[in-house]
């Protein structure tokens, strides 16, 4: 059970991620600082002792070179004892033979032997022998800590010379028992502390952490929302974090994926009414030629309406399919050297019935240079670019409106030369509220008929060819512009002059 809400769930994780990292800093500060005090507090205890030892031993030392009694010993050793609050030890250090040189020792000591006692503790840890000899072989001051029978002591001895040779050696002595009570008292106190401090913070850990989790739990309840096809529940948005800025992208995708949606089921009934328009013309058409009494003209007439139906689904079938295999990645690309006016010729050919039919002109300008614009492009892809350019122009404008192509070589300042093939028309111009969105998928204006599928087409193809569509309009004049990375530039053979009925006009600017 614990295992799973450990693993499901970002607030348990979080809050006892604030646990481990407080009771670690407890940790770590109980276990450094602790010692460090403790050896601190020791040392300034020696420090002092050290201090009494060269302030007071002194009077002692003026007392080896005279005689006093035991009894005048003592008072001077209370008297010192009074005065630092230490216990003052002065004792003697026995030898078999004494040394010539200061410093050095017999082979065999004896034990030190107490002179003199104060007795201000109650403890029964005696000075340190080791201590007192080093004290008198070394010549200098030697301190010391000791702990035996429950009680914890800090010890500096001190040797008094006699003509120039260790002869007794004073010994301070004080209790730690003020350390350890000090340092038992800090201890406790940071335990509580500590304690106190990882309740709060795993209190505050949790409640951060709870935080957290609600605003991750609705970003998981809008992703659900969207998954279930619900698009009008948008999160909000809180905070400039990075939860924030991941509310706010996910309300981006959602306005998206909105939109997508919007315009799926819009292509669908779309796709339905131009699918079942043809196709119930077509059915209506095939009974009425069943007729045996239709005249040869009539009959006609309905045969070729029955064939601009069967080209209307042709090309509604074809935009679906190209669209399918741009998403799946399936489109290949032929890339090769093409003539832009060349095969604007060609295309601008398959249009001049349709053209003819509304009383307008396609031309192709500078169609007799001996100079052609090459560009690196797949030339099926290219011709498919231009078809839908030139379909839409004769859709979607006037009868008579007056349609050019061109051809031109681009260079602009620290780009590379491309190749251009612009399609304009002198049309009313696409509004502009229609601009922005006219190479969308499915995206159709309100009086225009068809999928609103070809310019979205048109547009990735040329993107796959390292190329870009481009549009400008305004009333009177829309402009397309094809851009192909440039091959070269290829010389045409001339052409027989035009009649003069077609005189030939300037190249459109884009």
């Amino acid at each position: 059970m614990w295992h799973q809400i450990w693993h499901h769930s970002i607030k348990n994780r979080l809050t006892f991620l604030f646990f481990c990292i407080t009771a670690g800093a407890i940790a770590v500060f109980y276990f450094y600082v602790v010692p460090q005090l403790e050896s601190t507090l020791t040392q300034q205890k020696t420090d002092a002792l050290e201090r009494d030892a060269s302030n007071y031993s002194r009077t002692l030392q003026g007392a080896i070179s005279r005689e006093v009694t035991a009894a005048e010993l003592d008072r001077i050793t209370r008297a010192i004892s009074e005065e630092t609050g230490t216990r003052v030890t002065l004792l003697g250090i026995p030898r078999d033979e004494q040394p010539d040189i200061p410093g050095t020792a017999t082979e065999e000591e004896s034990p030190p032997y107490v002179i003199s006692d104060s007795r201000r503790t109650d403890t029964g840890v005696e000075p340190s022998s080791s201590n007192v000899l080093e004290a008198s072989r070394s010549g200098r001051a030697q301190t010391t800590t000791r702990a035996e029978g429950g009680g914890k002591l800090a010890q500096v001895a001190r040797p008094l010379l006699y003509q120039g040779r260790p002869a007794w050696v004073v010994v301070f002595s004080e209790p730690l028992d003020e350390v350890d009570e000090n340092v038992g008292s800090i201890q406790r106190q940071i335990l509580i502390a500590g304690l106190i401090a990882l309740v709060l913070a795993t209190a505050i850990g949790y409640f951060a952490a709870s935080a957290l989790a609600r605003r991750v739990k609705r970003l998981e309840r809008g992703a659900r929302e969207v998954a279930a096809g619900n698009f009008s529940a948008p999160i909000p948005i809180d905070s400039d974090d990075e939860l924030g800025q991941l509310a706010q992208a996910f309300n981006e995708m959602q306005h998206q994926l909105a939109r997508l949606d919007s315009a799926r089921k819009e292509f669908i009934a779309n796709a339905s009414h131009e699918l079942r328009t043809p196709i119930f013309s077509l059915g209506g058409f095939v009974e009425l030629l069943q007729d045996e009494d239709l005249d040869e003209n009539t009959r006609a007439e309905f045969l070729t309406t029955m064939r601009e139906q069967v080209d209307r689904l042709q090309k509604l079938t074809t935009d679906l399919l190209d669209l399918s295999r741009l998403d799946a990645g399936s489109i290949d690309l032929e890339l090769e050297p093409v003539p832009l006016r060349t095969l604007a010729n060609q295309v601008a050919g398959e249009f001049a019935a349709a053209a003819a039919r509304k009383d307008s002109e396609i031309e192709v300008a500078d169609r007799r240079s001996h100079l052609d614009v090459e560009a690196v492009c797949d030339p099926e892809r290219v011709a498919q670019i231009v078809r839908v350019l030139i379909d839409n122009a004769l859709t979607h404008t006037p009868d008579g409106t007056h349609i050019t192509i061109a051809a031109r070589r681009r260079s602009e300042d620290g780009r590379p030369d491309t190749a251009e093939l612009l399609v304009a028309d002198s049309g009313p111009g696409i509004r502009r509220r229609d601009l922005a969105a006219v190479f969308e998928r499915f995206h159709t204006s309100d009086s225009a008929s068809g999928s609103g599928l070809g310019l979205a087409i048109a547009r990735e193809l040329a993107q796959r060819m390292r190329g870009g569509l481009a549009v400008e309009s305004r009333p009177g004049s829309t402009v397309f512009t094809l851009t192909l990375p440039l091959a070269g530039e290829r010389r045409r053979p001339a052409e027989p002059p035009a009649s003069p009925a077609s005189p030939p006009r300037a190249e459109v600017g884009a």
